[in-house]
């Protein structure tokens, strides 16, 4: 599924125009990314919890020279699902 056949979805749900249930879901998006670059966690009762993960340095491989690398440390977006959501899948 990608956003323009959810908000085909939202808006036949909530009663939206496609256009308006887009621009909705695009906001939706920006502001969890906000929130992120900001270091907040994004809790959606009953959906689940994005978060930020420190991603320690480390060696690595090349794979194609097989020759040893330095990885920097990174920030990674992570995401649990909520017991719900879980429950649901199974």
């Amino acid at each position: 599924m990608n956003t323009k056949d959810l908000a085909g979805v939202v808006a036949e749900q909530a009663r939206l125009t496609k256009k308006n249930a887009e621009v909705a879901i695009n906001a939706t998006f920006v502001a969890i990314g906000e929130a992120l670059v900001a270091g907040e966690e994004v809790r959606i009762p009953g959906f689940g919890t994005f978060v930020v993960k420190e991603r320690a340095a480390r060696t690595g491989l090349n794979p194609s020279t097989r020759e040893k690398i330095e990885i920097k440390e990174s920030k990674a977006v992570g995401f649990k699902a909520s017991k719900n959501l879980k429950d649901s899948l199974n």
